[in-house]
């Protein structure tokens, strides 16, 4: 998998929540934080590779925060914050950071930002969800199983990094749902999208299968290796 820890430091909770799930799905391990306090603590007991910093925090400014933390983390830090004036990201960078980007954002830029911050402080394959032969690349954007491309549309990527990342456990529509579509996947556009995910892993051979369990639940298995 990724290998990498994210702490993000936010106090809306709409935003936590979609970018929990986001990177969840993509094999990093997350922690949150709603305040400043709160991230001290979690820095000090799961040290991160990369902080997802808010500046307007109802205990501090995030300026003063990173600036703070820069004395004791190496970690790589890049603000998501309304705050989009040149001048608050010139501070920004002044203060510490690594990358800034303005609300609202998309998803695919923050994730590409991200991968590229944790590769420059040595995380190589950061971004990267392995499972040989099959290779998930979110910064390039390309699936292979043994070297033969998956064209998978965005969703289905999202489905297929998070099964892989849950490979032998068994979710429900409902589950699969909220974790990569947020709740708003009703269990028909689940099925379908579970359907079309299967016909693209048999087109590349019989490594890896979707099976529906006794239990109507669904689970990610490797059937064989190269």
């Amino acid at each position: 998998m990724s290998g990498a820890r994210i702490l993000m430091v936010e106090d809306e909770a709409d935003v936590l929540s979609v970018n929990l799930e986001h990177f969840t799905a993509q094999g990093y391990e997350v922690h949150c934080a709603k305040t400043l306090r709160e991230a001290r603590a979690v820095i000090y007991e799961y040290p991160p590779d990369l902080i997802l910093l808010d500046v307007l925090m109802p205990d501090g400014s995030g300026y003063d925060f990173c600036k703070e933390i820069r004395a004791y983390t190496g970690a790589a830090i890049m603000y998501l914050t309304c705050m989009g004036r040149d001048e608050d990201m010139i501070r920004g960078l002044m203060e510490g950071g690594d990358d800034y980007l303005s609300k609202p954002y998309s998803l695919d830029v923050l994730s590409t930002r991200v991968v590229a911050a944790l590769r420059r402080i040595g995380i190589v394959n950061a971004g990267r969800i392995e499972k040989p032969p099959l290779i998930i690349d979110h910064l390039s954007g390309r699936v292979t199983i043994d070297e033969k491309e998956l064209f998978l549309s965005q969703k289905e990527k999202q489905l297929l990094s998070f099964l892989v990342c849950h490979a032998g456990r068994e979710f429900g529509a409902a589950e699969i749902s909220d974790s990569v579509w947020g709740g708003s996947g009703s269990g028909s556009t689940v099925r379908s999208h579970i359907s079309n995910l299967r016909k693209k892993l048999e087109d590349t051979g019989d490594f890896f299968e979707i099976i529906l369990t006794p239990s109507r639940k669904y689970m990610f298995m490797q059937l064989r290796y190269i």
